[in-house]
């Protein structure tokens, strides 16, 4: 009799007990992020190679009214944006009412907006193998219309499910074949993106690694660790999709000590899923409350937050040459950071249960500080999110990371955000922090990557770039 697909993928040739972790991974892992000069490309020449591809590619992004768009459309009667074909994602509205407390009976928020609705998982995907006995990571250059500078450093594979099954009419995913039929599985996780833009929406994140050889064209390159935690310290070079993936790198755990049991960590971040009650329903996108919509935007009637507006876009090396398509707009430049304390030895960050109207389960692990400054700066200073002024006045020499970075540049416009990491001290930031917020380790947050929806994209970029810059840089391989 054929065993189920699920069944036969995890069948062994003989029944025997294995071990349930590959205990050499993790040095293999170290390694790559130790070294700073790949097989193939020295880092100083992936930024050539990049600035090539933009070049080469064609590209053009111009912005264009909403009656502009081909085959997208506003419904009848709900005034939703979507596809003709039902498929790739709608612009919806939203209603959320947040209540704090063990019975929903503290203080009370509500508002409306539009929202991304996109129920299929895409896959995010790294192809990893070993040159001179180093892990390299097969990186593409891959354009996104939002991109600031349209081309960055992006996963092998980076596709919806419509795209993987040709719903927009064009080419194959180039090497998609390695992800749906894994051989290697390295991580495997279903996370989140945006809760305050997306409804819902999961990706697949992936990393497998292959012995074969593999065919890739001009725009990918195979890097090791260290090389892409180089590029992690530059400005809009590495894109949120690589920075996710790279999160569920199953690194060692050379801490073991924290503040916190995992135990005790869990416990307090369950409670706060429990002491939060979010309740999100899809609305209307006619009827949503306080945002207005002209020919060319949808916006907030006081100009906050983001704009949904049209794009034409052409590519040359994309699967599909030339489309339009909806994007939301970045009002503002974001700031997102983490407060980071030694304690006991040990590296703690500050971590923010927050909550979205967008996430799946009510509460995921933020940074310490994660919002746009203009939206809040019409408030008092007791009004504004904590944290923030400490962050945004920290002088140079307790900044230990910074960069800006973009978001998901297949459908935010301009969405960019300062990420820093800023060490701060007992004075400031002292071990009882106010409720909604624990400090936990590095390898506690590492650990929670394997499992989906406990951290949240901008937290998991976050730590994508302190893992990578751990390992002691040793020069050639």
């Amino acid at each position: 009799m054929t065993q189920p697909a699920a069944t036969a993928c995890l069948a062994s040739p003989r029944a025997v007990a294995r071990s349930r972790t590959d205990r050499g991974q993790g040095d293999r892992i170290s390694l790559s992020a130790a070294i700073t000069h790949g097989a193939y490309l020295c880092t100083e020449d992936v930024r050539s190679w990049l600035a090539e591809r933009r070049l080469a590619g064609d590209f053009h992004v111009e912005r264009v009214p909403f009656d502009a768009l081909d085959q997208w459309r506003f419904e009848p009667g709900t005034g939703n944006l979507g596809h003709h074909s039902g498929r790739f994602f709608t612009i919806e509205g939203l209603h959320v009412v947040e209540r704090d407390g063990p019975h929903g009976d503290g203080p009370r928020r509500e508002w409306q907006q539009p929202v991304i609705r996109q129920p299929e998982a895409g896959i995010l995907g790294i192809l990893c193998k070993e040159f001179d006995g180093v892990l390299h990571f097969l990186m593409q250059a891959k354009m996104e219309p939002g991109n600031p500078n349209l081309v960055q450093l992006s996963p092998t594979v980076q596709a919806t499910r419509s795209n993987y099954t040709r719903a927009h009419g064009g080419t194959d995913v180039k090497l998609i074949e390695h992800f749906l039929r894994p051989e290697r599985v390295i991580a495997d996780v279903l996370q989140s993106e945006q809760g305050s833009w997306f409804f819902r929406k999961v990706n697949r994140n992936m990393i497998v690694e292959t012995v074969d050889e593999i065919e890739a064209d001009d725009d990918f390159q195979w890097l090791t660790l260290g090389q892409i935690a180089a590029l992690l310290h530059e400005d809009l070079t590495v894109n949120m999709n690589a920075r996710s993936v790279l999160s569920c790198l199953p690194f060692p755990d050379s801490m073991p000590e924290a503040l916190f049991s995992d135990t005790q960590l869990l416990s307090w971040f369950t409670g706060e899923r429990s002491r939060h009650d979010v309740r999100a329903r899809r609305i209307p996108l006619s009827s949503v409350c306080g945002w207005k919509q002209g020919p060319e935007s949808i916006e907030h009637e006081e100009g906050r937050y983001f704009k949904a507006v049209a794009v034409a876009v052409r590519a040359g090396n994309r699967e599909r040459v030339q489309w339009t398509q909806p994007l939301f707009e970045a009002v503002g430049v974001g700031v997102v950071a983490f407060l980071l304390r030694d304690i006991g030895g040990v590296p703690h960050v500050l971590v923010h249960a927050r909550a979205d109207g967008g996430f799946l389960d009510t509460v995921e692990l933020a940074p310490t500080v994660q919002c746009t400054p203009r939206n809040y700066a019409h408030l008092s200073a007791v009004d504004r999110p904590p944290f923030l002024d400490l962050v945004l006045n920290a002088p140079l020499s307790r900044i230990r990371y910074e960069a800006v970075h973009s978001e998901e540049g297949g459908r935010f416009l301009n969405a960019n955000s300062r990420y820093l990491v800023v060490d701060t001290n007992d004075t400031q930031t002292p071990l009882n922090p106010p409720p909604g917020y624990a400090w936990a380790s590095l390898a506690q947050l590492t650990a929670l990557t394997r499992h989906g929806h406990y951290l949240n994209v901008e937290a998991r970029t976050l730590l994508a770039c302190l893992n990578a810059t751990a390992a002691q840089p040793r020069g050639g391989a």
